[in-house]
């Protein structure tokens, strides 16, 4: 079995993370000037640009070393079915290959990026808490 750079737990907390992003929408109501307690927070799940969360899983993502970086883009490409856990030299490599300081806007550009990272672990034979509430 290969070996990671990336720990399981940093990938969990992502999956965490990237699973709150995806539950954005595109702005339902672009003139809302209501109080939030008046329309039922719906405005939270509306994506204005200025998402936190985008800026948590950036900063997270950033401060991680290449190596981290470039396994974590290739777990996502194994989990999305690119290869299998037997390819994995091959998706390291061409991950390293595409590797760029965008790496957090890669991914966060990917649909279903929890579910890959997930499907990833899983291949893997890991496991990650779903529970957890802050980054390792």
């Amino acid at each position: 079995m290969p070996e990671l750079a990336i720990s399981a737990e940093k990938v969990g907390f992502l999956i965490e993370k990237t699973r709150e992003f995806d539950a954005k929408e595109g702005a339902t109501d672009p003139d809302s000037g209501s109080n939030g307690a008046d329309d039922n927070m719906i405005d939270v799940l509306e994506d204005d640009g200025r998402d936190p969360v985008v800026r948590e899983i950036t900063g997270f993502i950033n401060a991680m070393t290449e190596d981290e970086q470039i396994d974590l883009i290739a777990l996502m490409r194994l989990g999305r079915g690119d290869g299998t856990i037997d390819d994995w030299d091959e998706l390291r490599r061409e991950a390293a290959d595409g590797f760029s300081e965008s790496a957090a806007s890669d991914l966060l550009g990917e649909p279903l990026v929890s579910d890959y990272l997930a499907e990833g672990l899983d291949q893997f034979g890991l496991t990650w808490n779903d529970e957890r509430t802050t980054p390792v």
